[in-house]
């Protein structure tokens, strides 16, 4: 079976089966993982022009004022600041989640989003009602990173070739601001990582997601 029966099976499911999108990505993925991983047998995605199954365009569920306050008045702790930092800076899930201390500028109150959507940096505003709660977060964090230095593993993962560039850059301070409650094992060193944001945005009455819910 090579590209030909690749592009027909794909097709197949487009235009007869009428499957979704997401199921026919699955099923290339599928494909091109069984040829390049198992089988050791190169197979360029560029090359199958199949017809591909259309994905639907909706329009997004957004929250009024009063939803979205009560989105935030049910939520507690590190999981409510997230939120409010959401909603009061425009910034998406997985900016905020990558958010690092130096990213936090209280004197001019903004936010520097750093390699954003498209790569680019941009800046935004950091709500007065959050100074407080993010700064007694902050000194929470600096707490929880000295006793993962005292047990000799208080380090982050850094972005690109940061590392070898800055060898001690990594056990320093200015780390993420939403450290993982537990450090990870990808490496000889356990480090901490932002959270996944795929737990943050479950469990709602309405589908609205983290970014589009909050627009007003």
């Amino acid at each position: 079976m090579g590209v030909r029966e690749i592009k027909a099976f794909l097709t197949h499911l487009a235009v007869e089966k009428d499957v979704a999108a997401s199921t026919q990505n699955q099923a290339l993925c599928a494909l091109l993982f069984l040829y390049n991983q198992v089988l050791k047998r190169e197979l360029d995605r560029n090359a199958i022009d199949a017809v591909r199954a259309k994905k639907p365009k909706r329009l997004p569920v957004v929250l009024t004022r009063d939803e979205a306050l009560s989105v935030l008045a049910a939520l507690s702790g590190t999981n409510q600041l997230i939120a409010q930092t959401l909603y009061g800076s425009g910034l998406r899930l997985i900016e905020c989640l990558r958010l690092r201390v130096k990213d936090l500028d209280f004197a001019y109150r903004q936010i520097t989003v750093r390699d954003g959507k498209g790569q680019k940096d941009r800046a935004t505003i950091l709500p007065a009602a959050l100074v407080a709660p993010l700064q007694e977060h902050l000194r929470r964090v600096r707490m929880l990173h000295q006793q993962d230095i005292d047990r000799d593993h208080g380090s982050v993962y850094l972005p690109y070739a940061l590392e070898r560039k800055y060898p001690s850059a990594h056990r320093m301070v200015l780390a993420v601001r939403f450290p993982r409650q537990r450090p990870l094992h990808r490496s000889p060193l356990r480090r901490r990582a932002p959270p996944s944001p795929l737990g943050k945005q479950r469990a709602k009455g309405r589908p609205a997601g983290c970014q589009t819910g909050w627009h007003r």
